[in-house]
């Protein structure tokens, strides 16, 4: 190697390491921007994970979905609130169902789905006593016992689309292993848990073709009664 090219390398080992001189303001600006960058990805990832978040739908999206509501194509799958056996809240009765929070909670969804409309719904629950007592005070009667919808499993989806009257909406409150089939065969394996009293909705047209809508969380249908 000659003394020159020795040189040339030197001064391009020099120019790069001062490009990356981390005492420069402009170093730190760059590696800022690509850590921003990064999280954006990957936020966009993890969003991905579950269905959309209903309460950030935009106006046209949420008028696409009521319509289908209104026109008895819609099925929510509703978590109960509050249990009472991993609270330290007040009970609301026996051990096994929810807390006193629990049936407050339950009946602001419940306002949430009186507010769309209840002529064309029919009403189903898990028998357990913690849906149960959810599906009574969300709408203030109780609801169908539903066998299927507490052992539900890999046919959930299936189980979904089978019970679907056409032009009846369905309320089905259920639990969060079942919320999680459903999403798992739907095409959101990585959603994550359904927090108490949240809801997925999905549409089911008279051809039996299911789509996932998007999650209801309860404050969100503060935003839908507004």
């Amino acid at each position: 190697m000659t003394r020159g090219n020795v040189v040339v390398e030197l001064v391009q080992v020099q120019s790069a390491s001062k490009r990356w001189d981390l005492s420069r303001p402009r170093t730190w600006a760059i590696i800022a921007v690509g850590l921003l960058l990064i999280a954006l990805i990957c936020g966009f990832v993890w969003m991905q994970r579950s269905p959309p978040n209903l309460r950030y739908a935009s106006a046209s999206a949420t008028q696409e979905w009521v319509k289908a509501w209104q026109a008895g194509e819609v099925v929510a799958l509703v978590r109960h609130t509050e249990r009472c056996d991993r609270s330290t809240n007040t009970c609301l009765g026996p051990a096994d169902g929810i807390t006193q929070a629990g049936s407050i909670a339950a009946a602001d969804v419940g306002r949430g789905f009186t507010q769309l409309g209840l002529e064309k719904t029919q009403f189903f629950s898990s028998p357990l006593t913690r849906t149960l007592q959810t599906a009574h005070y969300m709408l203030g009667h109780d609801a169908v016992a539903a066998e299927w919808l507490e052992t539900c499993g890999p046919t959930m989806r299936n189980e979904l689309v089978a019970h679907k009257t056409p032009g009846q909406n369905m309320i089905l409150v259920t639990h969060s292993g079942c919320i999680a089939d459903f999403e798992r065969q739907t095409g959101y394996p990585r959603a994550v848990a359904a927090e108490y009293g949240s809801t997925v909705l999905a549409r089911i047209d008279a051809q039996g073709k299911l789509d996932v809508i998007g999650i209801m969380n309860p404050e969100g249908w503060q935003r839908l009664t507004k």
